[in-house]
């Protein structure tokens, strides 16, 4: 039977990375006896291809990354993503949590900010693609601020559902991009009712072949994007979305970790959105 995979690296629990900063330094201890159970395995993150960097950064700007001291934690944050959809596509893993640490939805071509600076959702499109995989992906981001890395790299692609959950509302034309006003104080309730109306109504008609998921955790009552939510709902979250890759996609889902700084939450939902993924 298909395991879940989670994808991280040692370097991701020993620095302070831009933005997140050490919430990751309790892992992978955090996950306890999770790891001993077999149908859970701790994967070591490659690092990206370079090719697969170069199809998507441009020569310049990935130099200028390279030259960073967060390169490492940046290209196998990449790497676990392409590893993890990759594996999963081929029937190896039945899902993945993948770590990332200095890269994610705030990667353009030529440009990165916000503590991420490799896109990791359009590597691990184009390898899907390019190794005749997969083709509609669906990508949700619930990270508290706008993916614009990641619609940069989409917005003309009509066989990529991007559902964004942030601060303005908008539909493009073709219904397959989409942003989700996000008001502060929303309640729980609230905001898993969005998700069901705006993401999972349309991920049902759009039948993505695997969902990627920006999972920010910043929306939390005392952290830096806080929106209000408690930390219960982030694993209600992630449940609901696993039922609906159940019933759409064969169970074909990947969790990116992305903003949030508090490390009690991350300590705190990630082994538990782990425990929901192996079920």
């Amino acid at each position: 039977m298909a395991k879940t995979g989670i994808f991280f690296h040692p370097i991701m629990g020993q620095r302070n990375w831009p933005v997140i900063g050490n919430k990751y330094q309790g892992f992978p201890e955090a996950f306890g006896d999770l790891l001993k159970e077999g149908d859970v395995v701790l994967l070591e993150s490659p690092e990206a291809p370079q090719g697969l960097l170069e199809a998507c950064h441009s020569e310049d700007y990935l130099k200028g990354v390279k030259a960073s001291w967060y390169w490492e934690g940046a290209v196998r944050s990449v790497g676990g993503c392409v590893r993890a959809a990759e594996e999963v596509l081929r029937g190896n893993l039945k899902n993945a949590l993948v770590f990332a640490v200095a890269a994610g939805h705030h990667a353009s071509r030529d440009f990165g900010w916000g503590g991420t600076y490799l896109s990791c959702s359009a590597p691990t499109v184009h390898n899907l693609r390019q190794k005749g995989l997969a083709q509609r992906v669906a990508i949700l981001d619930t990270d508290c601020h706008h993916g614009d890395g990641t619609r940069s790299f989409f917005h003309q692609d009509r066989d990529t559902l991007h559902v964004c959950f942030c601060h303005m509302d908008y539909v493009s034309p073709d219904g397959t991009k989409v942003d989700v006003a996000i008001p502060y104080g929303i309640k729980d309730e609230d905001y898993l009712g969005k998700v069901e109306e705006e993401f999972c109504r349309r991920a049902r008609e759009f039948r993505p072949e695997i969902i990627l998921h920006n999972f920010g955790h910043d929306t939390c009552v005392g952290d830096y994007g806080d929106r209000g939510l408690s930390p219960s709902f982030f694993p209600r979250l992630a449940q609901r979305i696993k039922d609906l890759a159940e019933e759409i996609c064969s169970g074909r889902y990947i969790v990116i970790t992305h903003g949030g700084a508090r490390r009690d939450i991350a300590e705190e939902i990630f082994p538990e959105i782990a425990r929901i993924l192996r079920s």
